[in-house]
């Protein structure tokens, strides 16, 4: 299975993660604090990381801005925040899915299965061309000018169902069900942070998109 980073200040929870991830075959890493999260990433090169945002030194956003430069797995943000506000915060910081607390230890295992499902490459898929950035589904890389350039399990996600469906309407509702799965339906706001994020490392103006397109009320659609 996968090697999982574990980051929270909480001693009962960080042991309960522990006994669960190994349990269900995962090698385990822990920290309590952000300045050894980022230690420990740095040092074990974990698949997966979960990460609490109430750390006592940094706040989890800080240490997602300093893992996301190299970092290109899947981060799972814990958080008692329930605010949606802090929810985007940490989607747009470069998170992967966030999971707020209190919760059952049989959905956490449920979301980083779907993000290391996420995560792999797919068979026989196909290369990508525009004028101004190459995709390679299967190779999971995109290069702009021969520079590669690095996305996220979830950014690689929602670009492949857009690339598979070229000039096509692709529905908010397919694309949240397609990429986070069944109980995101409403999530909206997932697609609004992550196409911005797309646009501004893909498009050549991301204020006015040629490539990744939003049709209001209804999705997105890949222009090649």
């Amino acid at each position: 299975m996968s090697r999982v980073l574990v980051v929270d200040d909480d001693p009962q929870l960080l042991r309960a993660l522990r006994i669960t991830l190994r349990a269900a075959g995962h090698e385990v890493v822990t920290a309590a604090d952000g300045r050894s999260a980022l230690k420990e990433a740095a040092a074990a090169h974990p698949d997966v990381v979960v990460l609490d945002l109430g750390l006592p030194d940094l706040d989890g956003t800080e240490v997602l801005a300093g893992l996301r430069p190299w970092f290109a797995g899947p981060v799972l943000v814990l958080s008692a925040r329930t605010d949606s506000t802090d929810k985007v915060e940490a989607l747009d910081a470069g998170a992967d899915d966030y999971v707020t607390k209190p919760f059952d230890m049989g959905e956490l295992l449920a979301r980083l299965r779907a993000l290391s499902r996420r995560a792999a490459p797919g068979p026989d898929e196909p290369v990508v061309v525009t004028d101004h950035f190459t995709v390679d589904l299967a190779a999971k890389q995109v290069t702009m000018d021969g520079v590669p350039v690095r996305l996220t399990p979830t950014e690689w996600g929602l670009l492949a169902e857009l690339l598979r469906a070229p000039g096509r309407l692709v529905g908010q509702r397919q694309l949240l069900q397609a990429v986070w799965g069944p109980g995101y339906e409403r999530e909206t706001n997932y697609l609004r942070v992550y196409l911005n994020q797309l646009r501004r490392k893909l498009e050549p103006d991301p204020a006015h998109p040629r490539y990744l397109r939003t049709e209001p009320g209804m999705g997105y659609r890949f222009t090649p």
